[in-house]
């Protein structure tokens, strides 16, 4: 089997398991996921083919809520394959994605966060993208526009981000930003644009 073969058979697996479960992939596929963009030499940054690229990150052809996913990041200004990256990486694309912790939507906003942009219904996806992309947002402009920090800000919270001076360094949240990247140059390399 080789490594994008293996990589498509995960993909597809991780897929499934959200579907049934309701859930955002395992924590433990983040690993794997990281684990295996380090075999095949990648870099968030996308340094291999767009082929491999997408096997190794599961994206492909159309992504669910396109257009909405177009129009908030038209709306706020930010890369539409980043937000596409974020909600990939957040909830797999499942609207009814519930995290342990209380993150709810596509975006997996926590209550409170939710509460303060706006949003009624986080399980909504409409409001969940555009209530996600606009947090995004917010974080670019606490952060320079460096969507680095910007993402880790959406994971570990903008405190953390300038407690450390930059991303945290919690295991997590590094795998966090880098998938999301790797997704995010996945789709900009024709993975699902």
């Amino acid at each position: 089997m080789t490594l994008v073969t293996a990589a498509n058979r995960v993909a597809e697996l991780e897929a499934i398991v959200a579907r049934l479960s309701g859930s955002a992939p395992a924590a433990a596929s983040v690993s794997f996921a990281a684990t295996l963009e380090r075999a095949a030499g990648s870099s968030p940054q996308g340094s291999f083919p767009a082929t491999a690229q997408t096997a190794a990150t599961g994206v492909g052809g159309d992504v669910p809520y396109g257009e909405l996913i177009d129009q908030a990041a038209a709306r706020y200004g930010i890369d539409r394959n980043v937000l596409r990256g974020l909600i990939r990486a957040e909830s797999g694309f499942n609207p009814r994605a519930t995290s342990p912790a209380g993150a709810a939507g596509l975006t997996q906003l926590m209550p409170a966060t939710a509460r303060a942009l706006g949003v009624s219904d986080p399980y909504e996806p409409a409001q969940a993208i555009d209530a996600g992309a606009r947090y995004l947002r917010q974080q670019l402009d606490a952060f320079g526009g460096d969507y680095r920090l910007a993402l880790a800000a959406y994971n570990a919270g903008p405190a953390a981000v300038r407690r450390f001076g930059g991303v945290p360094p919690y295991a997590e949240t590094r795998a966090y930003v880098q998938r999301v990247l790797a997704y995010a140059a996945a789709y900009g390399q024709g993975g699902g644009a």
